[in-house]
């Protein structure tokens, strides 16, 4: 399926748009990228009872200031966890999707569950796609993990797919260099039939990003912080995802 048009048309604010009053990833940063015209760019980390929580970390302890593994809490648990500084709880995926309601573009991020990039056993992409099949509003879905893009494709085939991508350097300390090297060659974008990458701003002149774009893959980037980074980026990318910038960007 098609990129969504407003995806090259509207900034996407970085896990919504978030600032000190405004946990990343709430419903309240969904609520100010709405009223700012901004897209939205989420990601998803799995329950243990089986929900898509709307949530970066694998550890809750950075953003509720509790330590615990997201896998080992249920839902529930989850969504009466309060995100620091604020009165916001971790939202579920309904409710986030309940929110949105297709007002501005959705860009969903799948995060790794295996931990290494390696296969994935599926129950985290089968739940997502259960949702998203029937969201209403422009969508896409995004993984570093080629095998969750695998998987969730199988599952919902009528929703544009990309990947996220990296010039996965040194600070890539958790995954091995066999692995880093593999995916720095974004090998699997024709094989998953990917509409487009989001890539690591700061390596958007990788000669393999300038080959996938002259072949017609659009491209999206991460994470820009400064008008001199955006046009820097926009010189390649399309469009790009923002946070902390410092000063509002035309919608």
């Amino acid at each position: 399926m098609m990129l969504d048009p407003d995806f090259l048309r509207l900034p996407f604010a970085h896990r919504g748009y978030h600032d000190a009053e405004r946990p990343e990833n709430s419903l309240s940063a969904a609520r100010a990228a709405i009223a700012a015209g901004y897209g939205i760019e989420c990601d998803l980390q799995l329950s243990s009872d089986g929900v898509p929580m709307v949530f970066h970390d694998y550890d809750l302890r950075r953003l509720t200031g509790r330590a615990g593994r997201v896998q080992m809490q249920t839902a529930d648990e989850l969504a009466a966890t309060r995100l620091s500084g604020s009165d916001d709880t971790i939202p579920t995926l309904t409710e986030f999707l309940a929110e949105v309601a297709g007002r501005v573009p959705l860009l969903v991020e799948i995060k790794d569950q295996d931990g290494g990039m390696g296969p994935t056993d599926g129950r985290l992409e089968a739940a997502a796609a259960q949702l998203l099949r029937d969201y209403k509003g422009p969508l896409a879905v995004m993984s570093f993990n080629p095998h969750a893009i695998e998987a969730f494709r199988r599952t919902a085939p009528g929703i544009a797919v990309g990947l996220t991508t990296s010039a996965y350097g040194p600070d890539w300390t958790l995954l091995p260099p066999a692995t880093r090297d593999r995916l720095r060659a974004i090998p699997d974008y024709d094989r998953l039939g990917c509409d487009f990458i989001s890539h690591e701003a700061s390596d958007l002149n990788n000669p393999r990003v300038a080959e996938l774009k002259a072949a017609g893959a659009r491209i999206l980037c991460w994470t820009i912080r400064s008008p001199e980074a955006e046009e820097k980026a926009r010189s390649v990318a399309h469009n790009i995802t923002f946070e902390n910038y410092p000063a509002p960007i035309p919608a």
